[in-house]
């Protein structure tokens, strides 16, 4: 049996099962977002992480934007490069029990993960996050709700 007919058969017990799984390619790009912020957060390039990985920088790329499907052995690996439990990549991650909002819930945290995985969005948050004092952080997050609003 070839991977592809055994990864569609798994995907299908999932749903008949109600495990919650839109798509596998839903459940690949978060994994692949939840991959780059991590690696982001550490300062570790897609060089770095494809070089430990043996592999090239794009398909590192691939695995993050959920283009391809990462094994469970190279994710096992990913997580130990990564040092966080595999689970982590998979944290956030909706299901089927959650609430009847879930599409909206998993709109925003797909909204949050795209906005962190950017260089911005990781740039601005390292920064802000170097911010003690609690004030200056609310004028901050007042002075961007202001411009937002006048985007709109």
């Amino acid at each position: 049996m070839n991977d592809t007919l055994l990864q569609d058969e798994c995907v299908a017990v999932l749903r008949k099962a109600g495990a919650g799984v839109r798509s596998a390619d839903d459940v690949d790009a978060f994994v692949g977002s939840r991959v780059r912020i991590r690696r982001m957060t550490l300062g570790i390039s897609q060089e770095q992480l494809g070089a430990a990985l043996g592999l090239t920088f794009q398909q590192v790329q691939k695995y993050e934007k959920g283009q391809n499907r990462i094994g469970a052995g190279r994710l096992f690996r990913i997580a130990q490069i990564l040092s966080v439990p595999v689970q982590y990549f998979y944290d956030g991650l909706p299901t089927a029990d959650a609430e009847e909002d879930t599409d909206d819930v998993a709109e925003r945290t797909a909204s949050v993960q795209a906005f962190l995985a950017s260089a911005e969005g990781h740039a601005l948050s390292m920064a802000f996050l170097k911010i003690d004092d609690v004030p200056t952080r609310r004028r901050i997050v007042d002075l961007v709700s202001t411009i937002a609003k006048g985007t709109n």
